[in-house]
């Protein structure tokens, strides 16, 4: 252990607690409280050497002696209070007494002394205070002119020194003031080190922070110029901080935030604090060129520093700090996804419950009605021909509910994945003239004209030739249920090298394009479920949208109000399985869903099938 550092320690010691935990009051405290200790012990250990070369020493140089036990006390006064300023006054005031004292008795404004008089506003500006400086160089003016006057006023006693001892001593005083305006030097100087140091590793601790906190903290001009931007700018836009300097970083905002952006940052300037959402343009580590990925960020920003604003010629600044919410961004978009999906759920409800009160009641009541009146036929006395009318309205009856059960069932099992394709080969050519055979004769009765265009030539296929048949006929009999009198169905059909396309146009009612989003939805029917103008569960075209994607095909529908619809089946020609899936394992993962995946996915239609208006 060092002289130095004992010396240190021991003055560490003697600090006021306030000092202990600033770096730079603690170092000014040691700089005033060592000099100050150091000074008056060696004048103290000097004093019998004086009193050996100078003899018995008068009644003014023991004052002065004594007087050199201030510092002390004014360092015991900053050890107890902190006080560092009022410590100064009292310096200053010390030191000008003990001037005053030995120039009064040693020529005035003449005496050796009388120059230490500038030592006093020197010594008082290592305070750092413009008080204490102020009021040190008042205080060394007042006493130069207290020893002129009294010089000229004669109040002084006459110096009894010779001009060589004059000489001596004004080269003394001379000389001490100016070793003790060094010291003073060297302490400021020190000081002025230790404030730079403090300040680098100050700055040096928030740039560490800045470079390592995932939020990207940034500098703005009002204009959005960016002057200072971190490190983490990189990681969340993948590109050089360089490059985002300046207008880099607005050159990089979606067009359609970039108002709300500027806004933001001008708002801040004039003093408010201002939070924003907006999306910017990333480039991802090994991304092809031209591809294009927006992030939401959000940014909190406010003025840089309130001073800018009393100053009106300063440029104002802003800092922000950003952070990435795109993930809060797709939760909130998976929220509002899985809400509409239980609005929507909620009005499948609303509209099964509609159409199955409608489609239930109405057999129901003719089954029960007319079973009535054939139970009392003797009563009622009905004839042969009412009985038999009346057991075919009862059999209608009873094949409509069961078409709605079977219906019903079917969309069920397909929803749950339990409807199997039992696959055969088969002529589709038959099963599409078998069905339109079938549907001929209530097209007659509507005058509707159904039109057939099915070559001779069509290859024999490979699929489930009932669900093939359950297809055409629910596309058939909804164009004819929404043709009106006097106009046409076309069902044609075609085939290709792997596939079959059957196409059903009718020139009905047509479907509105809201409506032709949803359709294929279970239960769903085109217009309000209060102006129903056909018999329905609103399960046919659902039905038939879930057989043909259990068959690997495709499924367009295409229609404009007023004009017409026209559904195009696209089926492979030789239907193959897909393979069984392994057994699932128990333990339950998450696979990860790119973003620009999610963002593209389709809301409201699954795989093969395609809606155009």
């Amino acid at each position: 252990m060092t002289v130095l550092s004992i010396i240190r320690d021991c003055l560490d010691a003697l600090l006021h607690p306030s000092a202990r935990y600033d770096a730079l009051m603690r170092a000014r405290h040691r700089a005033f409280m060592a000099p100050r200790l150091l000074g008056s012990l060696a004048a103290f250990a000097a004093f019998p050497v004086y009193l050996v070369l100078r003899g018995a020493p008068s009644a003014i140089e023991v004052a002065a002696f004594a007087w050199l036990i201030a510092p002390i006390l004014l360092s015991w006064f900053l050890s107890r209070t902190g006080r560092y300023e009022g410590a100064h006054v009292l310096s200053s005031l010390a030191l000008a007494g003990l001037i005053m004292a030995i120039a009064a008795t040693t020529g005035g404004i003449e005496s050796f002394a009388a120059i230490w008089l500038v030592v006093i506003p020197l010594e008082a500006a290592l305070s750092a205070s413009r008080r204490v400086a102020a009021f040190a160089s008042l205080l060394a003016l007042s006493c130069a002119g207290l020893l002129i006057l009294a010089s000229q006023l004669g109040w002084l006693p006459a110096g009894d020194l010779s001009a060589p001892e004059r000489g001596a001593m004004t080269a003394f005083g001379v000389a001490s003031a100016t070793l003790y305006a060094a010291g003073l030097a060297f302490g400021a100087e020190s000081l002025a080190r230790t404030s730079v140091a403090l300040l680098s590793r100050e700055e040096e601790r928030y740039r560490l922070l800045a470079r390592n906190m995932s939020d990207v903290i940034s500098r703005h001009q009002r204009n959005g110029a960016v002057q200072f931007i971190s490190q983490a700018a990189e990681a969340m836009l993948g590109m050089p901080v360089a490059q985002l300097l300046g207008h880099g970083l607005f050159d990089r905002v979606h067009v359609a935030d970039r108002p709300a952006y500027l806004t933001a940052l001008s708002d801040a300037a004039r003093g408010d604090v201002r939070s924003v959402e907006f999306r910017l343009r990333r480039e991802p580590t090994g991304s092809e060129r031209g591809q294009i990925d927006f992030i939401w960020v959000e940014m909190r920003c406010r003025p840089c520093d309130q001073d800018q604003r009393r100053d009106v010629t300063a440029e104002l600044e802003v800092v922000a700090v950003m952070r990435d919410v795109t993930d809060r961004k797709l939760s909130e978009q998976a929220l509002d996804q899985a809400r509409s999906a239980a609005e929507a759920a909620d009005a499948a409800k609303t509209r099964f419950l509609a159409t199955m009160s409608h489609e239930l009641r109405t057999p129901l009541n003719a089954i029960i009605g007319f079973s009535e009146m054939i139970a009392q036929e003797q009563t009622l006395m009905l004839a042969a021909s009412q009985r038999k009318e009346y057991a075919e309205l009862i059999h209608a009856s009873g094949q409509h509910l069961l078409s709605v059960v079977n219906g019903i069932l079917d969309m069920s099992k397909m929803e749950s994945g339990n409807f199997e394709i039992a696959s055969e080969p088969f002529a589709p050519r038959a099963s599409l003239m078998h069905c339109c055979n079938l549907l001929a004769l209530k097209a007659r009765e509507n005058g509707i004209d159904l039109i057939t265009d099915a070559p001779q030539d069509l290859p024999v296929m490979t699929g489930d030739p009932r669900a093939f048949k359950q297809i055409v006929l629910n596309l058939v009999a909804n164009a004819v249920k929404f043709t009106e009198r006097g106009g046409q169905v076309t069902v044609s059909a075609a085939a290709s090298a792997s596939q079959l396309t059957l196409r059903i146009s009718d020139t009905g009612v047509g479907i509105a394009p809201d409506d032709l989003k949803r359709i294929g939805a279970p239960f769903f029917q085109c217009g309000k479920t209060y102006e129903r103008r056909h018999e329905g569960t609103g399960l046919g075209l659902s039905i038939v949208k879930n057989l043909v994607a259990l068959h690997l095909g495709e499924l367009t529908v295409q229609s404009k109000l007023g004009e017409g619809t026209a559904v195009t089946v696209k089926l492979p020609l030789v239907y193959t399985p897909p393979q069984a899936k392994p057994t699932e394992s128990k333990i339950a993962t998450l696979t990860p869903v790119l973003r620009q995946e999610l963002q593209d996915r389709p809301q409201d239609q699954p795989a093969l099938v395609k809606k155009s208006a």
